[in-house]
């Protein structure tokens, strides 16, 4: 056979938890104002820059307003000026110059706003992302506050998952976890930017974010997997995989002892990289079979080979 001499150990349980892949910056698209959709040059999965057209609504009544204001405006500032020249003349009073004055900086006001709604009709990207969604299609009525799409931006991402109460508290704003996507075999540490400050009542949990690099091309809405802190502190061995031989429900291991091989039940924890956690069943610095040990039976005589 040959051997391991294992050494006690203090290992941290890790808590995995369900989450989901989230852009860091999304927005959903919506109208300001009413009327029917007029333009909509785009589609799912497109990519588009920073303030590139997304909707335009059909917007008359706006126009109309917008022609009336600027003549108003027009008709106030022609007042104000005839007046002050008059003024200037002694041939008007400064109450009436003033009240003109006022009267051209309502219509001015008026002019502003009715840009503004006209504006309201052009409907552009706040930022560079790509469409993931899309609500309304040409010819359909907008309403104010109506979602029209939905924009990413897939270049910055993290996973957002729901930490129960009693792990929530170990995480600090900074701390450092693994995250996964299984879909795609992405494995990877982020960085915890967020962490809500209330637990919800319904589910005991809080919401946590954890940022890191898009290195895999991964898509918002994809299922991953979060390991948070466990408890500190647990006494814990590692062996290779090949000294554990399960028989039917039991965990077996061999010991070796004055080249005489020891049956021990044990319980195994978690399995990563070719080496297995044993948390009950063995002891610090025995030596453990690594191979030859499928033919084994308890006292046994054993040779020691390197």
């Amino acid at each position: 056979v040959r051997l391991i001499t294992v050494a006690d150990q203090t290992a941290q349980q890790q808590n995995e938890v369900a989450g989901a892949v989230e852009s860091v910056q999304r927005a959903t698209i919506g109208a300001k104002i009413a009327g029917p959709i007029e333009e909509m040059p785009i589609s799912l999965g497109l990519v588009v820059k920073k303030g590139a057209l997304l909707v335009r609504i059909s917007a008359g009544e706006i126009a109309a307003r917008l022609s009336q204001a600027e003549t108003q405006l027009a008709q106030a500032q022609r007042n104000f000026e005839r007046e002050k020249r008059l003024l200037e003349k002694d041939a008007s009073t400064r109450e009436t110059v003033k009240s003109l004055e006022e009267a051209y900086r309502v219509a001015e006001a008026g002019a502003h706003e009715a840009r503004a709604m006209r504006d309201y009709a052009m409907i552009t990207a706040p930022f560079a992302g790509i469409i993931s969604q899309k609500m309304a299609n040409t010819g359909d009525l907008a309403t104010p506050g109506m979602p029209l799409l939905v924009l990413e931006n897939t270049e910055q991402l993290q996973v957002v998952a729901a930490a129960p109460e009693g792990l929530a508290l170990k995480i600090k704003k900074g701390d450092t976890l693994s995250v996964s996507v299984p879909a795609a075999q992405f494995s990877q540490t982020g960085t915890v930017t967020e962490i809500s400050p209330a637990t919800d009542t319904a589910s005991r949990t809080a919401l946590v974010k954890i940022r890191f690099n898009n290195t895999a091309g991964l898509q918002p809405g994809q299922y991953a997997r979060v390991a948070l802190p466990g408890a500190a502190g647990v006494s814990t061995f590692l062996v290779p995989e090949a000294a554990l031989l399960r028989f039917g429900q039991m965990e077996r291991i061999f010991v070796a002892q004055n080249n005489t091989a020891h049956l021990r039940l044990v319980r195994s924890g978690e399995h990563r990289d070719g080496q297995v956690e044993i948390l009950a069943g063995l002891n610090g610095g025995e030596q453990v079979v690594v191979q030859g040990g499928e033919r084994l039976v308890d006292g046994q005589s054993v040779r020691i080979v390197p």
